[in-house]
């Protein structure tokens, strides 16, 4: 797989210098020697500064013309066959668009006759492997699915190629999302193997949107789209040393995304900084009038980046979760520093508790069964995929085990097979009580109990020794009740842990990503904790 995606990659080179040349090509459509030479200079100087260079900073060096858009393509990928191919081999990336350095000469040539698509125009995207791309594979990670090219993009990628975007490739996640067995490993799957964190090699880079989490930490792309259901966006983002940024159900479409929970499943934003993450939630935030959670109360903002300011966090009432701390000293010791910092920018903190706390757990697992059954079995069926049903999946999964269950089964998989249609009372029983437990009776009501902006807590612990025998511990979360509740969250680096980044989350009500943003970023502007990984093969000390 890899040697064979690193001469996609030369392919790729070959045909941007034969057919789409920056500054156009020689007579007759090929490049000459001098069109090649200026071309491999110009990208190998490109190819040495894109290390933590922001969405917004490459946006701002095309609009000067000091950039093109295929240079900078052509840099990612010189990397990822650097980092993820060779090197430490992250096996982040799962799979390149054909077509990569070919639309970024178009995008090019677009900005030259003095047009631009939108916010994007040129930015590389990398998209987690649970997104329909057309022509592109969407596997859920799994072999099952590892001729399944969906002929339509999804919503929200259409979306991105509306503003600009440069689809770059694919992102290895745990394998269906991590919602296959309970003992699954973090960052596996069958047709990418094992994706790992670039701080520490041997260390977890969470999931299920592991492999975005990991290339994005990494300058494999600008930015990238994860999913959640429940952590899947803020637990890699945290031990990745992202800003990650799990909207409001709804606001980002779901359509094209193979799914686990309908109340839950979510798109969002994983990036180096608030402000590339606010860049690019503008471009996917939308209203989809096939997604049954979307927004229809008026119109949405069109730039997220108007709610970034300094002082963001002035005046800002903001409750303390202190039952998501207490699991590992150097958390709670940088969670402290960090509420120091929220008093110092002129925030009041309160400390809250949630009567409900964690009681949601139980009514969300059923939940969870019973719509990951019916939602994968539409998909399944509207995407002409190979496997027409969770049932023949299961039969597949059993006839190939060697190859997709070496270290984990698919009990989830049987689980959700053998449950009812979504009329069962046990069903309906357990959709009012997890949203209620998280909501009503948890998040929402300490957010208007206290008047508060927004609760905060710690991300979670650093990032955990990669197991393929026992799985992953998860400890310290805190993105629960918002996953539950279907509200917005973000996690932004706040200090690390013998090299691990650690994250601070914000937690708010329904549809304040824009707030929540913002204060973010100020908290960001104060701290800038996030550093650069290392590549560390292991801890030492």
């Amino acid at each position: 797989m890899k040697n064979s995606r690193w001469l996609m990659g030369a392919t790729l080179l070959g045909a941007a210098l034969v057919g789409a040349c920056d500054g156009g090509t020689a007579k007759g459509g090929g490049a000459g020697a001098a069109d090649v030479s200026r071309i491999a200079r110009r990208t190998s100087a490109i190819s040495l500064d894109i290390v933590e260079l922001s969405a917004a900073d490459a946006r701002d060096r095309m609009a000067e013309g000091t950039l093109t858009a295929r240079e900078l393509t052509q840099a990612y990928l010189d990397r990822i066959a650097r980092i993820d191919d060779a090197g430490p081999r992250l096996d982040a990336i799962v799979e390149l668009n054909p077509r990569a350095l070919l639309d970024a000469a178009a995008l090019d040539a677009e900005r030259r006759a003095g047009m631009r698509s939108g916010p994007l125009h040129g930015i590389p995207v990398l998209i987690k492997d649970n997104i329909d791309v057309a022509g592109m594979v969407n596997s859920a990670g799994s072999l099952a699915l590892a001729d399944h090219r969906p002929k339509e993009d999804a919503f929200l990628v259409a979306r991105l190629r509306a503003a600009g975007a440069v689809i770059l490739g694919k992102t290895n996640l745990s394998e269906w999302a991590n919602f296959r067995s309970t003992r699954a490993t973090s960052g596996w799957s069958s047709r990418g193997g094992q994706t790992k964190n670039p701080y520490v090699l041997d260390r977890n880079p969470c999931g299920s949107s592991s492999g975005t989490g990991a290339a994005i930490a990494a300058s494999l792309g600008a930015i990238g789209v994860g999913t959640e259901t429940d952590g899947s966006i803020l637990c890699p983002s945290s031990v990745n040393g992202l800003v990650g940024l799990k909207p409001t159900v709804g606001l980002i479409s779901r359509s094209g995304i193979i799914p686990i929970s309908i109340s839950q499943d979510t798109a969002g934003p994983m990036a180096r900084t608030v402000t590339d993450a606010a860049i690019l939630l503008g471009a996917l935030a939308a209203v989809d009038p096939a997604d049954p959670a979307a927004w229809k109360q008026g119109a949405l903002p069109r730039d997220y980046t108007n709610f970034l300011k300094p002082g963001a966090l002035r005046g800002k009432r903001l409750g303390v979760l202190r039952q998501a701390m207490g699991t590992h000293p150097d958390v709670d010791r940088a969670a402290e520093a960090s509420m120091a910092t929220l008093r110092a920018q002129g925030a009041e903190l309160v400390d809250v508790e949630m009567d409900t706390y964690n009681r949601w757990n139980e009514p969300e697992f059923t939940l969870m069964l019973y719509e990951f059954k019916d939602g994968l079995n539409t998909y399944l069926r509207r995407s002409g995929a190979p496997h027409a049903s969770l049932e023949a999946l299961i039969a597949w999964n059993k006839a190939h085990a060697d190859t997709v269950m070496p270290f984990f089964g698919q009990e989830l998989f049987e689980k959700a097979q053998a449950l009812g249609p979504l009329t069962d009372a046990a069903y309906l029983d357990a959709r009012e009580a997890a949203r209620r437990l998280a909501g009503n009776e948890g998040l929402l009501a300490v957010l208007d109990g206290e008047r508060l902006d927004a609760v905060v807590a710690p991300s979670m612990a650093p990032a955990w020794l990669t197991d393929h025998v026992l799985g992953d511990p998860f400890m310290g979360t805190s993105h629960g009740v918002a996953a539950v509740a279907g509200t917005p969250s973000i996690t932004v680096p706040m200090g690390e842990s013998h090299g691990l980044p650690l994250g601070f989350v914000f937690m708010g009500r329904a549809y304040a990503e824009g707030e929540l943003l913002g204060m973010a970023f100020a908290f960001e502007q104060a701290t800038r904790a996030r550093r650069a990984p290392a590549f560390a093969p292991t801890l030492w000390r």
